[in-house]
């Protein structure tokens, strides 16, 4: 079976796209898809978030939402507002965001990837899944027969495949979204058979791909498959891949309640056994690996690792976030299990250092520790190495959208 191919994807209607295109299932508590989603009757929320249209309280996990969302869909390709292309193609993503510096630009491939090359680990995964998630998309996938949310995938460095994809990209889009957090999602259909030859032949031929976010969505399908035996579709998932150097990781910054019983002097003494410390007059954005923000009510430090603790040969070890944990949050702090741990909580670089500021400021939390982002070669080493991220490695930002192309299972 080949690593990709292309499929007859199921996508809005011309002119419909801003209409249907919606966040990420996963992204938004059901009452805040409630609120997004509030007089836009093909919003992809309606599928993707279906408890919506139930009664408020209703347990997102009940087999009547999930009814609900087959029912959602069913009116979307009755009404036309969602339809099929007649023969297999790829598709052409674009995502646009905004930054500081100017504009943020990766272009992906949407296509369908292989199930047994996941299972055999040629499609690279660096996360544990939860069975409760799993068996949520699983039911999802099996009420609508289909795979609407996309599995992110990143490729390694291939010169020949970036171009390719910057020529697919080009002229009048078949979809142009801009959502309203500012991102534009743009999408190119590929039709011509002799292009899509030549995707096909150059993403074949590379070594691995990379999952970077959707570790549920891909085991869910890879579990739908067995139950299928891998017939037809069944033997594929949703995918979007783009070229790691295109992908943006943000910092995934770390709060924590209390000091450990001790105050500020006796907390930085402990601390300066394996980090340099020293003040700073403003925010601590790391500019580098190693290098941490801490920030205590009023006040900005700048923490380096000591050297000689960084293991150079352990992917997983050398992370800034084990090395924050093998060296502070655990030994000073107490905190041994970020996954269960209630004195600590997870800030994502969107929010901004302010966040940090804020929610230590306010008295809810007692420091809050800013780091530098994982790198995509790190992930990638991680997950070459057969290991396993710590929790709360990566956050990626722009994030795909729901609904633009989805998979269905014949």
């Amino acid at each position: 079976m080949p690593l990709i191919k292309p499929f007859t994807g199921l996508r809005p209607a011309a002119g419909q796209a801003q209409a249907v295109a919606a966040p990420p299932y996963d992204v938004l508590t059901s009452d805040e898809a409630r609120v997004r989603a509030a007089g836009k009757p093909w919003s992809f929320l309606h599928i993707s978030k279906p408890e919506i249209d139930l009664p408020a309280g209703t347990d997102p996990y009940a087999p009547e939402v999930y009814a609900k969302a087959a029912e959602n869909l069913e009116k979307m390709l009755a009404a036309g507002i969602l339809q099929r292309d007649a023969a297999p193609c790829y598709y052409a993503y674009r995502l646009s965001m905004p930054t500081d510096g100017g504009e943020h630009v990766q272009t992906g491939l949407v296509a369908a990837a292989s199930v047994a090359d996941y299972e055999t680990n040629r499609i690279r995964k660096h996360e544990f899944t939860r069975p409760d998630k799993e068996d949520d998309r699983v039911r999802q996938i099996e009420a609508l027969n289909a795979q609407t949310g996309p599995v992110l995938l990143a490729y390694p460095s291939c010169p020949s495949a970036d171009a390719l994809l910057a020529q697919v990209a080009m002229g009048v889009p078949d979809a142009d979204v801009m959502a309203s957090d500012g991102i534009r999602h743009t999408l190119w259909v590929v039709r011509d058979a002799a292009l899509i030859e030549k995707i096909s032949a150059e993403v074949n031929a590379l070594p691995a791909l990379y999952i970077a976010d959707g570790h549920h969505r891909s085991a869910a399908a890879a579990r739908v498959a067995t139950t299928r035996h891998g017939a037809g579709a069944s033997g594929y998932f949703l995918s979007v891949i783009f070229p790691h150097h295109q992908m943006r990781i943000l910092d995934y910054n770390r709060v924590v309640k209390d000091l450990n019983g001790m105050n500020e002097e006796a907390f930085l003494t402990q601390v300066g056994k394996s980090f340099s410390v020293s003040p700073s007059a403003s925010q601590v954005k790391p500019a580098r690996p190693g290098e941490f923000g801490l920030y205590l009510p009023g006040r900005w430090l700048k923490l380096n690792i000591l050297p000689n603790l960084i293991p150079p040969m352990d992917p997983v070890a050398r992370l800034d976030v084990s090395l924050l944990s093998e060296f502070l949050l655990a030994p000073v702090l107490g905190i041994e299990d970020l996954r269960r741990d209630k004195r600590i909580d997870f800030v994502g670089g969107i929010r901004g250092l302010g966040e940090l500021e804020k929610r230590v400021n306010s008295g809810e939390m007692a420091a809050a520790f800013s780091l530098h982002p994982t790198r995509m070669e790190d992930l990638m080493a991680v997950a070459d190495a057969g290991e396993v991220m710590p929790p709360k490695s990566t956050w990626f930002e722009p994030k795909l959208a729901d609904g633009l192309v989805s998979h269905v299972l014949d």
